[in-house]
C-alpha cells in the first residue's frame, strides 16, 4: 500500500482541501426519460460517503455509463458527509441510498443515536480506517501514537472506533490526545505541523503526500481488527421492506459502476472530473486502486457486495468486548440478509 506509484497531481490539493459539490449534468433527466424496459425512470437521491472524492467516483461511473438507466433508475448523485449525517439524511427521507461505515453505522446503532436504517451491500470487505502521518513524527507503529496529538472530526468513525481500536492494538487511549478538524482541513494541520496524525480512509494517502509533501505513514484500523467491514450501502428500513425489488435493482447498478470503476480507475477519475470541476482524474484513480483490495476478500470471491452474518456478529462482539454498545444488537437488526448478494 505504501509504495502506490504517486500518480496524484498537484491539483489534488483542491480535492483535499473542499468538500465539493456535484452538479447532475444528467443527460437522462426530464418526464420523458425511459428505463431499458421503456419504463418511465424512478427518480432517486444518492449521497457519497463523504464528498466527491476518488473513493465514491463508482456512482458517477454507473450514472455516466448508463448503469442506473439500464435499472429504471434517474439518480441524483449527492455528496455526504459521513456516517452520522448520511443515516440521518436517508432516514429522514431527503435521499434514498448512500455508503455508511459499517462499524460507524453499528455505533449509532448500538448507542442508540440512530435507527429505521438497514445495510442492502458491502462496498468494502475491511474497514478502512486509519491513523494518518508522515515521517518525522515518530510514528511507525500504534504504540508510537501514546503522547501524541491527533486530529479529526467530531462523531468520525475513525475517532469513535480509536478506544477499540487502541485496546486491542496495546496502545494506552489516555496517553492519545484528539483535536476537532473540519474534514476539508486535516491534511492541512497535518502538513503544517499542528497535529501528529489525523483520522481518515487508507485511500487518502496519495492526497495525503500531495498535500504535505512528505512520505505518508499510514496505521489501518484492519491490521487489528480484521472482521470490521468498510462502507456499505445503506436505505431505509421503510424502502427495504416496501420495495424489494427497486432495491435489489438499484444495488446492482451500483455494483456494476463499482467493479466498472476498479477495473478502470484512469476513466473513473475522468468521469468524476467531468462532473465534479474540483476533482482531480489522478487523484481519483490512485484513491480507487488503492481501494481495490478492500473490496473484495476470501469471504466474497468475486462476487461484489456480499455480507456475511458471522463476520457482521464478530464486529458487535468486538464492539460489546470494548463496552462500545450501550445495547445489544444481532446482525439482523442492521443487515437485510434477503437483499444482500450472494456470495
Amino acid at each position: 500500500m505504501r509504495r502506490l506509484t504517486r500518480t496524484v497531481a498537484a491539483a489534488a490539493l483542491a480535492t483535499a482541501l473542499a468538500l465539493v459539490s456535484g452538479c447532475s449534468g444528467d443527460s437522462d433527466s426530464g418526464a420523458d426519460a425511459k428505463g431499458g424496459n421503456g419504463a418511465a425512470l424512478e427518480k432517486v437521491t444518492y449521497l457519497t460517503s463523504f464528498g466527491n472524492f476518488g473513493r465514491d467516483s463508482y456512482a458517477w461511473v454507473a450514472k455516466e455509463k448508463g448503469f442506473f438507466k439500464e435499472a429504471g433508475f434517474d439518480v441524483d448523485i449527492k455528496p455526504g458527509q459521513g456516517t452520522n449525517a448520511v443515516i440521518s439524511t436517508i432516514v429522514g427521507g431527503q435521499a434514498q441510498f448512500g455508503p455508511i461505515d459499517l462499524t460507524g453505522g453499528l455505533l449509532q446503532l448500538g448507542g442508540g443515536q440512530a435507527k429505521d436504517f438497514v445495510a442492502v451491500a458491502a462496498i468494502q470487505q475491511r474497514t478502512m480506517a486509519a491513523i494518518a502521518t508522515v515521517e518525522g513524527k515518530g510514528i511507525a507503529s500504534p504504540k508510537d501514537l501514546e503522547g501524541k496529538k491527533l486530529a479529526d472530526t467530531e462523531g468520525s468513525v475513525v475517532r469513535n472506533l480509536f478506544p477499540t481500536y487502541a485496546r486491542m492494538a496495546g496502545v494506552d487511549a489516555s496517553k492519545v490526545t484528539w483535536v476537532p478538524g473540519q474534514a476539508q482541513a486535516l491534511m492541512g494541520m497535518l502538513g503544517s505541523g499542528t497535529v501528529d496524525g489525523i483520522g481518515q480512509f487508507v485511500v487518502g494517502q496519495p492526497t495525503i503526500e500531495t498535500v504535505t509533501k512528505q512520505k505518508a505513514v499510514m496505521l489501518p484500523y484492519s491490521n487489528v481488527m480484521q472482521d470490521l467491514y468498510g462502507n456499505v450501502l445503506i436505505t431505509s428500513s421503510k424502502i427495504a421492506k416496501e420495495k424489494p425489488e427497486m432495491v435489489k435493482r438499484f444495488t446492482g447498478a451500483l455494483l456494476k459502476g463499482l467493479d466498472y470503476a476498479l477495473t478502470n480507475p484512469q476513466e473513473a477519475g475522468e468521469l468524476l472530473k467531468k462532473n465534479v470541476d474540483a476533482a482531480n482524474p489522478a487523484a481519483a484513480a490512485a484513491e480507487l486502486q488503492l481501494m481495490a483490495g478492500y473490496v473484495r476478500s476470501s469471504n466474497s470471491g468475486t462476487q461484489l457486495g456480499t455480507l456475511d452474518s458471522g463476520r457482521v456478529a464478530k464486529s458487535i462482539a468486538i464492539l460489546q468486548g470494548a463496552g462500545a454498545l450501550k445495547q445489544n444488537i444481532t446482525p439482523d437488526q442492521i443487515i437485510d440478509f434477503s437483499l444482500a448478494p450472494k456470495a
